[in-house]
């Protein structure tokens, strides 16, 4: 195994409650396997993006209602490109070339599992997205 490969598995956090079996399809293997563990290494990152995206966009996300926040996030992720465009970089560039090249083979259908899960992670830390003045206090 070539150092890059080496290096880039051994930092992913382990789950410990995943289940791996034969009739799971290759997507869900994959999603398994190789998203989550990334997406939950690149968590605070991807908080700190999302953070710089609500403040870039003139904070109005801390003027809305809890259902609007967690809209507000849907929305972010599945309609603003450029965002998602920058999240999927951070969670490919942590592909081994052997996971790329599964990733291309169904690279739409992966995108999508790859920001439902982002998606899901912001909305179960939507705590941390309150103005930064009112969690210094904290």
């Amino acid at each position: 195994m070539d150092s890059r490969q080496f290096n880039l598995k051994s930092i992913r956090p382990e789950f410990l409650s995943t289940t791996i079996n034969d009739n799971m399809s290759t997507d869900e293997r994959f999603q398994n396997l190789v998203l989550r563990p990334i997406i939950k290494l690149q968590n605070d990152l991807l908080i700190a993006v999302f953070r710089n995206y609500i403040a870039k966009h003139k904070s109005v996300f801390y003027d809305l209602s809890l259902e609007k926040r967690m809209v507000y996030i849907e929305n972010a992720i599945q309609k603003d490109m450029k965002l998602r465009n920058s999240m999927k970089g951070m969670i490919i560039g942590l592909f081994t070339v052997e996971e790329y090249l599964i990733y291309i083979e169904n690279s739409s259908a992966l995108n999508k599992r790859m920001m439902n899960i982002v998606k899901e992670r912001l909305l179960s830390h939507i705590q941390l997205f309150e103005k930064p003045e009112l969690l210094a206090a904290v």
